[in-house]
């Protein structure tokens, strides 16, 4: 039987290439690639370029209102560390001012309570002495009655005369301050020095 087939097949003559089309296919399908090449560059391609265009403008017209917006965010930007900065310094200088403030506010207060305490230990000192001088001027007085009382009563005699009487108070007196002086001088002198 194979025989056959070889044997009818070099009778037919010879055998077309099958890589290549027959004549008829060739000229039906460029027709008809022909036909659909210019429907589409008619139809398909104009509407496919607008549709494309269109995606130019809006991507071009989102590109610039980006660029815009992020030059509007670093304006804002600027302007946000500028007045950071300018809000920093001036709370520097808040805070130095009021450093000075209350510096000056503890000097016054300082200056103040040293001028009332000396104020208050002159008082004092002043208030002391006029006690003192008040006391010796009681105290010279008790003591002078009570020594004409005991002089007199020594005497026998009543010393009633002021004017004498005061004489012998204040010089008792003197004697007795000088008496003591002298003692305090003594016993300042004897102690061994340090």
């Amino acid at each position: 039987m194979l025989n056959a087939l070889v044997t009818i097949a070099a009778e037919e003559g010879e055998a077309p290439n099958p890589l290549l089309p027959a004549a008829y296919d060739i000229l039906w399908s460029a027709v008809c690639f022909i036909v659909i090449l210019v429907l589409f560059w008619k139809f398909a391609l104009p509407r496919m370029q607008a549709l494309l265009d269109q995606r130019a403008v809006a991507i071009e017209g989102n590109i610039a209102k980006a660029d815009e917006a992020q030059k509007k965010a670093e304006a804002a930007l600027e302007q946000y560390t500028a007045q950071l900065a300018e809000a920093r310094r001036e709370a520097g200088e808040i805070r130095d001012a009021a450093r000075e403030d209350g510096k000056k506010i503890v000097a016054e207060a300082k200056d103040a309570a040293a001028a009332d305490a000396a104020r208050i230990t002159a008082t004092a000192h002043s208030q002391i002495e006029a006690e003192r001088q008040s006391a010796l001027v009681s105290l010279r007085s008790e003591v002078g009655t009570l020594a004409l009382d005991l002089a007199g009563g020594v005497i026998g005699e009543s010393l009633s005369d002021d004017q004498k009487a005061q004489s012998v108070v204040d010089r008792f007196l003197a004697d007795l301050e000088a008496s003591e002086n002298s003692s305090e001088t003594l016993r300042q002198a004897q102690e061994p020095v340090r």
